[in-house]
């Protein structure tokens, strides 16, 4: 079954993963823990040491656009003053990223899988040379 670029978007959004829509991202019972990879159809998650990268920068990008950013423009402009804008942003800072942890893994994967489509397991068609 080939996987179109709508699909991922749409898996990525619902927190699926990319390549058999199956809700295996993380392990079961386990709020941070990331599959090594998908045991349903074997997609690698983890691709390294660095797989992490990905998340982070979408996760800290999120937090900052949505707390930081605007507390330090509230304070900036007079309309909040310098402990509420701190609480905000600080609050935002501590808080937000734990929310986000599976949204941004999740949103990771369907940026990355969306410009390498032809890797996803399920779009190699058999093609041996592509083969992990």
């Amino acid at each position: 079954m080939k996987v179109s670029r709508a699909d991922v978007i749409q898996r990525s959004l619902k927190g699926l993963c990319p390549n058999c829509g199956r809700p295996t991202l993380f392990r079961e019972g386990r709020m941070f823990k990331v599959n090594e990879a998908c045991p349903n159809c074997g997609l690698k998650i983890e691709n390294g040491d660095g797989a992490f990268l990905g998340p982070f920068v979408i996760n800290y990008g999120i937090t900052v656009a949505v707390f930081v950013v605007p507390a330090v423009a509230g304070c900036w402009t007079g309309r909040l003053g310098i402990t509420p804008a701190l609480v905000i942003a600080g609050g935002g800072a501590l808080v937000a990223p734990l929310f986000l942890y599976r949204l941004s893994w999740s949103l990771w994967l369907g940026l990355y899988y969306c410009f390498l489509l032809d890797s996803l397991p399920a779009n190699r068609a058999g093609r041996p040379e592509d083969d992990p």
